[in-house]
């Protein structure tokens, strides 16, 4: 089952041209200072409550990508309200890539094979969470699938 699951969050991202790279695991054992990976899609799993008819998993998405800065000062800019980086331009892009997962988890072909996606996942946006330069969107997103195992009394 878990395999199930990562791989069909796998290829939802893989599919979406605005993802270069998809891992898996600890974020904090990923190179991010490696430029070549970005945009980038990590999934982290989380705790599965297993019932009599289902088990409902929790996973963390992560969507991000490079944040690149002028080296011109802000106050010389025609529009400071853009800034002098790239920021909104990734987290606007990288919000369209949670978007696209998030919808195909609730009505493409991950629901029809029995993976459905419960609630409505909140995207949190994060500007300075790491050390270089990126920006990006994470969820945790609950995930119910069929629980196959049944004993027979």
């Amino acid at each position: 089952m878990v395999y199930d699951i990562l791989n069909k969050i796998k290829s939802i991202l893989d599919a979406n041209e605005q993802i270069n790279t998809v891992t898996y695991g600890d974020i904090f054992e990923v190179d991010l200072n490696k430029q070549s990976i970005f945009p980038l899609a990590h999934i982290m799993l989380g705790s599965a409550t297993i019932s009599n008819q289902t088990i409902t998993h929790t996973v963390t998405v992560m969507c991000m990508d490079v944040v690149d800065v002028a080296k011109t000062d802000a106050r010389d800019e025609a529009e400071p309200f853009y800034g002098i980086d790239n920021e909104q331009d990734v987290l606007n892009t990288q919000l369209y890539v949670m978007n696209d997962l998030i919808q195909n988890l609730k009505k493409g072909d991950p629901y029809m094979d029995g993976f459905q996606l419960e609630g409505d996942p909140s995207c949190e946006p994060f500007t300075d969470r790491f050390e270089n330069m990126v920006a990006g969107w994470g969820a945790d997103l609950t995930i119910v699938t069929k629980n196959k195992v049944s004993i027979c009394g």
